[in-house]
């Protein structure tokens, strides 16, 4: 049984799938195009399964390194592939045309509306918060980056805390999964700030510093 399934091959499921080897999980890579699977599998070593998304055997751990709308899309086709696992979504629902309001209501979240699609799964929110420069290297001056957790199970929490602590990174557990509602809003904020010439200096690697 593989440990990790990533799904996506973009900077996320990149800088992810590089966490994972180092942590010396077992690694599946899956994308809508395998060759692209194949070829990241490639730069980062031996040993790391590849394919596309027809009814795959998945991981422990599923981590959908996708946007929301496409997680949509995999998520409904891989139901049944997803009963019983831990499935992290990392996407941001944020409306890329203005940057200003996120696509989901503020009474629930990306993550809440994909766990609506698959009810057997373990939804987790993680990773959101970071970026993909910084998630590659681990740390950033130094400190390992933060990564925010949240889910209604608690076995399904720890279950990432140990793959994100394996990692080089701290897992800080959150809570219950409405409070991925926070996290995407912090996170659009964060964006917005970024898109700001005034804020060219601030350190996106870091995370809250307030809780060092």
């Amino acid at each position: 049984m593989t440990d990790i399934t990533i799904i996506g091959t973009g900077n996320m499921g990149r800088a992810i799938a590089t966490r994972a080897a180092a942590a010396g999980r077992s690694l599946q890579i899956l994308n809508r195009t395998p060759e692209k699977a194949a070829q990241l599998a490639g730069e980062l070593g031996s040993g790391i399964i590849t394919g596309g998304l027809a009814e795959p055997a998945l991981g422990d751990i599923v981590v959908l390194a996708l946007y929301y709308g496409p997680a949509q899309e995999v998520v409904t086709r891989l139901r049944g592939s997803l009963t019983g696992k831990t499935v992290v979504d990392i996407s941001n629902p944020i409306d890329v045309e203005t940057f200003d309001s996120l696509v989901v209501g503020p009474d629930t979240s990306a993550t809440e509306e994909l766990a609506k699609l698959a009810p057997e799964a373990r939804f987790v929110k993680a990773f959101n918060t970071t970026f993909a420069g910084p998630l590659s290297e681990g740390s950033v001056d130094g400190k390992p980056l933060d990564v925010f957790i949240a889910s209604d199970s608690e076995e399904a929490r720890k279950q990432v805390a140990d793959f994100v602590s394996a990692a080089g990174l701290r897992p800080l557990e959150v809570g219950a999964l409405r409070h991925a509602r926070e996290l995407e809003g912090f996170q659009l904020l964060l964006m917005a700030l970024q898109a700001n010439p005034a804020y060219e200096s601030f350190n996106w690697g870091t995370g809250l510093k307030i809780l060092d």
